[in-house]
């Protein structure tokens, strides 16, 4: 989904990671929880931090920033996990994402967003939908199906 898509008015979640602020489609969130001890998986990605028992369902939880290249997420009073919906091969998987701090649901209309920065051809930014404006600040507008490969996700749902 590019930039072009994003024709209305939308409420997204804004999140940190490290001193960086991101956003996902509030349609995509399930729920946000507090960081609770998440059970580790053996043989698996470094970004999967392990998984979580959600009303008996077992949930896996992805730390954005490895995912990204930042150093890990560290535990903190403000650290949480953001339960989002994430479209995989025609399903609809649930996955917990880590963030250091949720911030606010912001609504941007489609003139604030710009398209995402195309940074020569060997870095992929897919999955992001478009940079957003907010308090002088651009704003990660994520689009969460993207941002794992079909690869990834199935290690996940296998792990899970």
């Amino acid at each position: 989904m590019s930039v072009s898509s994003i024709t209305e008015t939308t409420q997204y979640l804004t999140f940190k990671l490290d001193e960086e602020i991101f956003a996902l489609d509030v349609a995509k969130v399930r729920e946000i929880l507090e960081y609770s001890s998440v059970t580790k998986v053996p043989q698996t990605p470094d970004f999967m931090r392990g998984v979580i028992n959600l009303r008996g369902s077992v949930v896996p939880v992805i730390d954005l920033r490895l995912k990204f290249g930042m150093s890990a997420t560290e535990q903190s009073v403000n650290t949480c996990i953001i339960v989002t919906e994430v479209a995989m091969e025609g399903e609809t998987i649930l996955l917990g994402a880590l963030a250091d701090s949720v911030q606010e649901v912001n609504e941007m209309e489609a003139e604030q967003i710009e398209a995402a920065p195309h940074i020569g051809t060997r870095l992929n930014t897919d999955f992001i939908k478009g940079m957003g404006k907010k308090d002088n600040a651009f704003v990660m507008i994520l689009d969460i199906d993207k941002v794992f490969s079909s690869g990834d996700l199935s290690m996940i749902a296998d792990a899970a």
